[in-house]
């Protein structure tokens, strides 16, 4: 996936699949990220394999990402840090210790979260468009909390972020921010089914995200659908 760089954004503060409440903003850590990472499970490495591009592509997520909810919520404002760390409990949000093999959005200190391990193993085993889908989810859950949507069950929370994510890609992509590659669609289906809840998983539990059936249907509504699906009003 290829994004056009946008003339006068300012990139998000940078220290180098899910939500978190209020509570302490975290330290960012000081080393830049590793150069290898678990792997998620997908499809063979796509060819894209470098930190530098890891850290480029996330930044064009986020770029890309400021630019279309500016554009679309009055008074926007860009979430204040993207946080990458490396071990359980390096970054905290309401005094809860973030984990590996995780992201997610921290409402009181109004940052991204993110094993960058965990992401960069996933950017080479699945592929570029899987970044754009991680960031476009979690930046999809600061929108909700600009909105002050609120939602009776996390799978709700969860799924409707992911249409938002859908929204953000298929949007840009219409409007030519972003360019997709050959490959980037089944990276997208392969991410999303990498992230899926577990068989069993009650869609009522706390936490509860969806099956890959409901993130793949939910991203793909917001994909080809823009916003009208996702129940942001």
């Amino acid at each position: 996936m290829r994004w056009m760089r946008l003339a006068g954004l300012v990139p998000a503060l940078f220290a180098a699949a899910c939500f978190a409440g209020t509570g302490d903003e975290g330290a960012a850590p000081d080393a830049p990220p590793p150069a290898s990472g678990q792997q998620a499970p997908g499809r063979q490495e796509d060819g894209t394999m470098t930190v530098e591009e890891f850290q480029r592509d996330i930044q064009g997520a986020v770029e890309v990402a400021e630019a279309y909810w500016g554009q679309r919520v009055r008074g926007f404002e860009p979430v204040r840090r993207i946080v990458p760390y490396r071990q359980d409990g390096e970054v905290a949000c309401a005094g809860q210790p973030l984990t590996r093999d995780n992201a997610a959005y921290c409402s009181a200190g109004d940052f991204i979260a993110y094993d960058v391990g965990w992401a960069v193993g996933a950017f080479r085993q699945i592929g570029d468009a899987f970044i754009f889908y991680l960031l476009g989810h979690e930046y999809a859950h600061a929108v909700q909390v600009r909105l002050g949507i609120q939602y009776r069950f996390t799978i709700q929370q969860e799924l409707r972020a992911d249409c938002m994510a859908g929204a953000y890609i298929g949007d840009s992509v219409k409007a030519g921010t972003l360019t997709l590659d050959r490959g980037d669609m089944d990276e997208l289906r392969q991410g999303l089914l990498a992230v899926a809840d577990d068989p069993g998983q009650p869609w009522f539990a706390p936490g509860a995200h969806g099956t890959a059936r409901q993130r793949t249907d939910a991203f793909f509504d917001g994909y080809e659908g823009s916003l009208a699906p996702c129940d942001v009003s």
